[in-house]
């Protein structure tokens, strides 16, 4: 069972709700997921102040096609190959 995608749809819908065509970001699931292990360790006794700083280790290229075809933009295959969604 995926539980991470209505989460991964929330976070993308907040990204286009305008005319955006290319999103290129951090992956907000993972950054949640993340984020549990540090209040795991905080819960365990560690200080906040103690634990270091990460920087996000996933990204996610994004390519809204409704949007390109509706300026009529041609996107190339190369860029949808890199794509880690397309939405249509």
């Amino acid at each position: 069972m995926n539980l991470t995608r209505p989460h991964r749809a929330i976070a993308q819908e907040s990204r286009f709700q305008g005319l955006g065509i290319i999103s290129y970001g951090p992956d907000y699931v993972d950054q949640f997921r993340r984020a549990a292990g540090y209040v795991d360790r905080i819960l365990k006794g560690e200080k906040p102040a103690d634990l270091p700083v990460q920087a996000p280790t996933r990204y996610e290229f994004v390519i809204n096609m409704k949007t390109a075809k509706a300026l009529g933009l041609t996107v190339p295959p190369t860029l949808l190959a890199r794509a880690d969604e397309v939405i249509e």
